[in-house]
């Protein structure tokens, strides 16, 4: 049966058991940006992302993509991998040996024949964005493990995809292989424009990465949204713990003071003074400020060595077992911050929803060892897809969206 239309974006409603374990999936992702699929392993995080490519077939539900059917138990329709128009990025490259780069590059050509979605994707845009020029003769068994993957990467794009399916594609690579692609798949969300369901375990990839966030946990969707919607959450805190827990705040360099070497960060309805960032005034970042690292006050405090003293309202109280307790407050229009205290603060203080307090937030806390331009998160901001603020996790970091050309 030929494939039916249906609304905008990616919508599955799946079941599927595999062995003991049963999965199933309800969800409606953007086809835009990058979604990362987060969660631990053995979630189902690949297992979603073989039902959508067709690797694996639901026992029941349906699978759309923009206007395509992929599959529906209902109308019996279930398209073959080959003819869901996808690109797919695996953990290991799994290049041709026997290609050069060139080669297994014009393979993706030959597989998408004359589909284009959208504009088409050349070679050497493609060429130029992941920077494999100088690697067009060699054969993969003479390329690192980073290079390998830019190839893949190459290979899926030029197949040119109605959607990208990249299921941990930096987890077979160590520190310094993974630094060597995350700037090339950055610039792939923002210039390319073929949305990406992006799996993996790592948070600072998906908290580098991500536009939007599907966070699976026991084969099912815990949580799913825009990325500052999804990580505030009960679902977020109870996946990341009370060690991980914290707030992503999305930003401009406002000022910079070289008396004392500091940068003023304008966020939205409040200021962070950070390390001085080498970043142009303008410039757009993101930043996790660790739930661990913020203090209350019930008074505005005066004498204490805190520069970041921010007025906010408490939200919710929640106290977990052991000596914590994760409350969460509002500063500025639109920012919850994630702030982890003991019972014991919780109780001396009195928290609760609707306290006026004060967060004080360190800011040699505010680790600038990995910083600088978020250019791609903050467009998403300006744009209304995200919203400034939201809970995140474990150290601050200021990321650059800025990849080697």
């Amino acid at each position: 049966m030929a494939a039916a239309t249906t609304g905008a974006g990616l919508r599955i409603d799946a079941r599927k058991r595999l062995g003991g374990s049963e999965f199933a999936f309800d969800l409606n992702l953007p086809l835009a940006g990058l979604t990362a699929i987060f969660g631990p392993s053995g979630a189902g995080k690949s297992t979603l992302l073989n039902l959508v490519a067709g690797l694996l077939r639901p026992d029941t539900g349906r699978i759309a993509v923009g206007d395509t059917v992929f599959f529906d138990v209902a109308q019996r329709i279930d398209l073959p991998v080959e003819r869901r128009a996808l690109g797919v990025v695996f953990q290991d490259a799994r290049l041709f040996p026997h290609l050069t780069v060139r080669g297994n590059l014009l393979f993706g050509f030959k597989r998408a024949g004359r589909r284009a979605h959208g504009a088409a994707i050349t070679l050497d845009g493609v060429v130029e964005l992941l920077g494999i020029g100088p690697l067009l003769a060699r054969r993969p068994h003479t390329l690192s493990g980073g290079e390998r993957q830019r190839v893949a990467i190459g290979r899926a794009l030029l197949a040119q995809p109605r959607l990208l399916l990249m299921d941990e594609p930096l987890a077979s690579l160590d520190a310094a292989r993974k630094a060597e692609v995350l700037p090339y798949i950055e610039r792939l969300r923002d210039e390319f424009g073929v949305p990406i369901l992006y799996v993996s375990h790592s948070l600072d990839e998906v908290l580098r990465l991500a536009t939007a966030l599907v966070l699976v946990e026991g084969g099912r969707n815990a949580a799913a949204g825009p990325l500052a919607q999804v990580l505030p959450g009960r679902a977020a805190h109870a996946l990341l713990g009370d060690k991980q827990a914290g707030t992503l705040v999305f930003g401009q360099v406002h000022a910079h003071d070289d008396r004392y070497g500091m940068t003023t960060l304008g966020c939205e309805g409040f200021d962070l003074r950070v390390p001085k960032l080498e970043l142009p005034v303008g410039a757009a970042v993101r930043a996790r400020l660790p739930a661990r690292e913020i203090a209350l006050s019930l008074t505005r405090p005066i004498d204490v060595s805190i520069t970041n003293r921010l007025p906010g309202t408490v939200e919710s109280v929640e106290p977990h077992d052991g000596p914590y307790c994760a409350v969460q407050v509002r500063i500025g229009p639109s920012t919850v911050l994630a702030v982890t205290i003991t019972r014991e603060s919780t109780e001396r203080l009195a928290l609760a929803a609707g306290l006026p307090v004060w967060c004080l937030v360190k800011s040699v806390a505010l680790d600038a060892a990995s910083l600088s331009l978020a250019r791609g998160a903050a467009a998403a901001v300006s744009q209304g897809q995200l919203t400034p603020g939201s809970s995140a996790a474990n150290d601050v970091r200021l990321t650059q969206h800025a990849p080697p050309r």
